[in-house]
């Protein structure tokens, strides 16, 4: 179907953010409005202990499905769309046969079976080369680390795997006919040099992959062809696809923070902070990772796995009464107890845990627990936890040397002013809360937009996302905070040859099959 000249109707390039529980596709203008959208989702495979695996099938679905709808939304409305462009969650894996048919489930970045074999590595020369050179943490979620579990427990299906890719590669190879992965989503695989954006040899041996098994990398701004029978059926006429990047770094874009000290913190399920710089580096001490954005800019930061996922567990294990929809009350609860919980801390590891220690072995605790505490104090030293881990983030990339000025938040743990003043003061800085619910589909968005010339550069982010609100930290509470810090990660290394202990006196189950 062929579209109206540019300049005849309103133009708009679609973002579709491939993430781990749903896919989100929102088309935007230039001017950062937000046109149509649609999100349809998919389950995340738990059976096993650590497994959390998708049928890359169902994830395609919902792909064409929602772009399907927007597209045709976008075009009732009169607006001309100019591309689509792509996020994904990374760290995903994939195994395909030479029909392109897949011979494993797609294993995301939350399956956390490969937690020996990241162990192992972790602390030898080996692995600290590994980080150094493709700036991907040792941790069960690195692809090359799920390669070595695949590997050790399923030598037969590494046999007869053909290719390997993750799952974005596997929804563009559908839509174009051509197998690639964009630097981005390579550069947190542990499989690429970060300096010269090749696949790095070594590591490639460790983990017994040929370098033939892996897409061609290409630039986050590289476009291609629709198949055309797929162009006629979604009526995009010749508008092409960007291949877009990772949902880390574009959430970045997304939410403004491009420039240079200006960090992005945002906080879902899980949660990140990371900021963007024009030169890739790690951290001498390993606690941060470093992904392209684009073939100039890289984001540095770390990403913590337990985020409002520990206020569902708080509400579901401490506050059952209240009912499945009782998040206002729960915050009113933590309200009810000071700054602090008096002495209470929580580390919030339910669901192992990522930055800035890349220790999948920990776990959970309260710690400094007494009579005196009670409901409030357990729910709110819970949320405190997971501001106080992402404090660590922070302090974690200033120690690197990355100076943050600006800070900018997201996510719907931040929703509630209590929650949002809470985090400004464990951080001790001002923070601004953006307006950008759907993040990484606006950074693909842009990040399209630029590959196609409608913006002249990625940094109009930081005009077009608007700070709805700044916050100011108390200075009492947040110098109480910064104290508490201290002890918070003092714990952690206090339990962490307990945490060790515990994973050893588990009983290993049977091996199951891959699924």
């Amino acid at each position: 179907m062929s579209q109206p000249p540019l300049d005849e109707v309103g133009t708009v390039l679609i973002g579709v953010d491939i993430g781990t529980t749903s896919t989100k596709v929102v088309a935007y203008d230039v001017h950062g409005r937000r046109h149509e959208q649609a999100e349809h989702g998919y389950p995340l495979d738990t059976t096993e202990a650590g497994q959390a695996t998708q049928n890359p099938d169902l994830v395609l679905e919902a792909v064409l499905t929602g772009l399907g709808h927007v597209v045709s939304s976008c075009l009732r409305q009169g607006s001309r769309i100019a591309g689509v462009a792509f996020s994904a969650a990374m760290h995903s894996l994939l195994g395909l046969d030479g029909a392109g048919a897949p011979i494993t489930p797609l294993i995301t970045w939350a399956d956390s079976r490969a937690v020996d074999q990241a162990e192992r590595l972790r602390d030898t020369e080996v692995g600290k080369e590994l980080y150094r050179r493709t700036g991907t943490p040792v941790h069960p979620m690195a692809p090359v680390v799920k390669l070595l579990w695949l590997r050790d427990e399923h030598p037969a299906v590494v046999e007869e795997a053909v290719r390997w890719l993750g799952i974005k590669e596997y929804v563009v190879a559908r839509l174009t006919n051509q197998y690639l992965m964009d630097r981005s989503i390579a550069s947190g695989t542990g499989l690429l040099e970060m300096g010269t954006a090749a696949w790095w040899a070594p590591a490639l041996e460790l983990c017994g992959v040929r370098a033939e098994q892996l897409p061609p990398v290409v630039s986050t701004t590289h476009r291609l062809a629709f198949a055309p029978d797929l162009a006629r059926e979604l009526q995009l006429g010749d508008a092409p696809l960007v291949i877009g990047a990772g949902d880390g770094p574009l959430a970045n874009l997304g939410v403004g923070a491009v420039r240079s000290g200006v960090a992005a913190c945002s906080v879902g399920t899980s949660g990140a902070m990371r900021v963007i710089v024009d030169q890739p580096g790690v951290d001498p001490l390993g606690r941060t990772f470093c992904y392209a954005l684009d073939d100039e800019r890289w984001a540095i930061g770390g990403s913590i796995s337990n985020g409002g996922s520990v206020l569902d567990w708080v509400a579901n294990a401490v506050t059952p009464d209240l009912g499945e929809h009782a998040a206002a009350t729960l915050l009113q609860l933590a309200a009810g107890a000071p700054a602090g919980s008096d002495g209470l801390l929580m580390l919030p590891y339910l669901l192992s845990e990522r930055a800035p220690h890349w220790n999948a072995l920990v776990r959970g605790a309260y710690f400094g627990l007494t009579r005196a505490h009670g409901r409030p104090h357990l729910v709110r030293a819970a949320l405190e936890g997971v501001c106080q881990q992402l404090a660590l983030v922070l302090e974690a990339v200033e120690a690197a040397g990355r100076e943050v000025h600006e800070i900018r938040a997201t996510g719907g743990f931040l929703r509630d002013p209590f929650t949002r003043q809470l985090l400004t003061d464990v951080l001790g800085r001002d923070v601004g809360f953006a307006n950008a619910s759907q993040g990484s589909a606006f950074g693909a968005a842009l990040l399209g937009m630029q590959a196609l010339g409608l913006v002249a550069s990625l940094e109009v982010a930081g005009d077009l996302v608007p700070v709805e609100e700044w916050r100011q930290a108390d200075p009492a509470a947040a110098e109480l905070y910064r104290a508490q810090r201290q002890i918070f990660g003092g714990v952690y290394q206090a339990l962490e040859p307990a945490y060790r202990a515990l994973h050893t006196l588990a009983a290993k189950p049977p091996r199951a099959p891959l699924g």
